[in-house]
């Protein structure tokens, strides 16, 4: 099994961003340029998801990764109901109906599993909770890295406990859905900085520990770096990018002046994600139910109107702290950037390009 240093030629992560900023085009291209690159499986069928590694595979022949949604409890019906009756008048603003918030809690996760084992990739992590220790296990057997997601020392103990190679320390600047392993509304209010989750993780899970929450270049990559983190992990950074699959409006609305601010939601999915505030934000955040995926399904057809229509206020506008440093790069470049970025906040000479 191969160490993560050996895995990443230079200690940048793409974020593994579902929805689909994270397809085969940035991931490979990350890869090639010396990084990790990532697909998100989740939001995706089994079968989506064995063509996007097939692609990737046909773009490059380096390490990649492949992110895998644990499968969440049932959310309680009435709440959701309750929601649903509240964005009826949204729905009727833009000539949609709401989506089923019933489509389904597991996203597929036995079949991805036993796709990754009969087809395996080199690195594959997990979001939202932790495998199983047999999971872990198998996958080891198959030659695949593991590493899962955590936001607390807690979640680093269960990881190292099911036996996982190294874990992603997600601090709460971090863009998109937190990454908690059971949605406990009693910690919105209370999620930690990477500053302080770092060293806490180190500590519990005596794991090589992937640093993400708000970094946008080298001279935060050199931050993590410092503070015993192997790796950076960078979603919102390579947001903006030319391969990213993420909708033009999205992209622009990461450096518009008009979206100064990000905040923790519920709004869009039913689970904490961290988004530029807009209208829909600030309307519906306050009441909507810890009900993720049920509220996500709910919601995709008004986000997918909203976008149609050129309506950035009701669109899920992912994004970490760090938004208004985005670049609008090529992929490649990007990486290089940060690479000589992260050279001079070492001292340094630039790493060299892997092939």
């Amino acid at each position: 099994m191969p160490t993560l240093t050996e895995l990443l030629p230079l200690p940048v992560v793409q974020a593994p961003m579902a929805g689909g900023a994270s397809g085969p085009a940035l991931a490979a291209v990350v890869s090639g340029a010396g990084g990790l690159g990532f697909l998100a499986a989740g939001y995706k069928t089994p079968e989506a998801v064995r063509r996007e590694i097939a692609e990737v595979r046909a773009l490059t022949a380096r390490p990649f990764g492949v992110n895998v949604f644990l499968p969440q409890p049932a959310a309680d019906p009435a709440a959701v109901a309750a929601y649903a009756a509240r964005l009826a008048p949204e729905a009727d603003r833009y000539g949609t109906a709401l989506g089923d918030p019933g489509a389904g809690d597991d996203d597929a996760y036995d079949a991805k599993v036993a796709l990754l084992l009969a087809d395996p990739v080199p690195v594959v992590s997990f979001t939202f909770g932790c495998p199983e220790p047999a999971v872990v296990e198998a996958l080891r057997r198959a030659g695949t890295y593991t590493v899962v997601t955590v936001t607390s020392a807690a979640e680093a103990v269960a990881a190292r406990r099911a036996g996982a190679d190294a874990v992603c320390a997600q601090g709460t600047e971090a863009g998109a859905h937190q990454g908690r392993h059971h949605d406990d509304p009693g910690r919105d209010a209370t999620a930690t900085t990477l500053q302080a989750l770092l060293p806490a993780v180190r500590e519990a899970a005596g794991l090589p520990v992937i640093a993400a929450g708000g970094i946008m270049d080298g001279r935060g990559i050199a931050a993590v770096l410092a503070a015993g983190a192997e790796a950076a992990q960078l979603g919102t950074a390579f947001l903006a990018t030319a391969e990213s699959g993420a909708h033009p409006l999205h992209k622009r609305a990461l450096t518009d002046p008009g979206y100064d601010r990000t905040e923790l939601t519920r709004a869009f999915s039913g689970r904490p994600a961290r988004g530029l505030v807009n209208r829909f934000l600030r309307e519906h955040g306050p009441a909507a139910p810890a009900a993720y995926p049920a509220v996500h399904h709910l919601t995709s057809p008004l986000r997918k109107a909203a976008a149609a229509a050129g309506d950035t206020e009701a669109m899920a506008l992912w994004a970490g702290q760090g938004h208004r440093l985005a670049r609008e790069l090529p992929a490649a470049e990007l990486v290089r950037v940060l690479a000589a970025e992260l050279a001079e906040a070492r001292g340094a000479r630039t790493p060299g390009r892997a092939r």
